[in-house]
């Protein structure tokens, strides 16, 4: 069993080394691809890095992971990623996500980056958040309309609105 770990860690710092090399390239192509592998921690910084490299041609992937992922761990990721984002692109599969993905862990990440996208679009899917069965998703959406009330309130969308979002 342990011959089986250390291989598996030395495969995937190998592969995080190809990484390296083709975040510096900006090589999105290579980041999608590394969408679908099987190590949930590859997929997991792949998401991290189309979202840094891609702008908003990461929106789709990494909304598709956000929906269809088998780890909850990247589908949080891909919701924080959407948030950090920006862009009202992902307000739909961000909302989907704070409705009825399985995990409350992923549910509140999406709540949290729909009040970092700011969007009123959001605002009738953060107030049923309100009445999700977990107090953490609650208090996320909470938060979330309080930036959505605020940025109305001062009519601009702005990197501080950005950081307090969430």
């Amino acid at each position: 069993m342990l011959d089986i770990l250390i291989f598996q860690l030395e495969n995937r710092t190998q592969l995080l080394l190809d990484m390296e090399k083709h975040f510096d390239m900006r090589d999105d192509v290579y980041f999608e691809k590394l969408l679908r592998h099987e190590d949930c921690v590859v997929r997991t910084r792949a998401v991290c890095i189309l979202a840094d490299i891609s702008g908003e041609k990461a929106v789709e992937p990494i909304g598709d992971v956000l929906l269809n992922d088998a780890d909850h761990l990247v589908r949080h990721e891909a919701a924080f990623s959407l948030g950090q984002l920006g862009f009202s692109s992902g307000i739909n599969v961000l909302s989907r996500a704070v409705l009825h993905d399985p995990s409350f862990f992923v549910r509140h990440e999406a709540a949290i980056a729909l009040g970092v996208i700011a969007s009123e679009e959001s605002r009738g899917v953060l107030e049923q958040a309100l009445g999700d069965e977990r107090q953490e998703v609650q208090e996320s959406a909470m938060v979330a309309l309080a930036n959505l009330d605020y940025v109305s309130h001062v009519k601009r969308n702005n990197k501080f609105t950005k950081m307090t979002g969430g």
